[in-house]
């Protein structure tokens, strides 16, 4: 994307005609940029993936709160740690996240 230098309105591409060249105008004022024909643009980005940091440590996961009131989906055990995490809007309840204090199964509740 390009931009208006004079006005900041976003460029608008008009093909060649005739002896014209390519161009980009600004459709409010009157700037016009024309494009020489033999420059190609090309942008090639490499995404590269970053590594993602854990919200919750092993440590602070030893010191979360237990329940005794859920059991685990996989094991059947009768303890679990949770966290609560706003991860919708406001008005929604917040995310239950439980953690099987036995075999380390995380689950989520709404």
């Amino acid at each position: 994307m390009e931009f208006c230098p004079t006005c900041g309105n976003m460029l608008l591409y008009e093909l060649p005609h005739m002896e014209r060249p390519a161009r980009f105008y600004c459709p409010t004022c009157p700037y016009v940029c024309q494009i020489e024909s033999k420059v190609k643009i090309k942008r090639h980005l490499r995404l590269v993936k970053k590594p993602i940091d854990p919200i919750f440590s092993k440590d602070d996961r030893k010191n979360l709160n237990k329940t005794t009131g859920v059991s685990c989906p996989d094991c059947n055990h009768g303890e679990a740690s949770f966290t609560q995490v706003q991860t919708r809007s406001a008005d929604e309840p917040m995310t239950v996240f439980y953690t099987c204090t036995k075999c380390r199964r995380t689950w989520t509740e709404n």
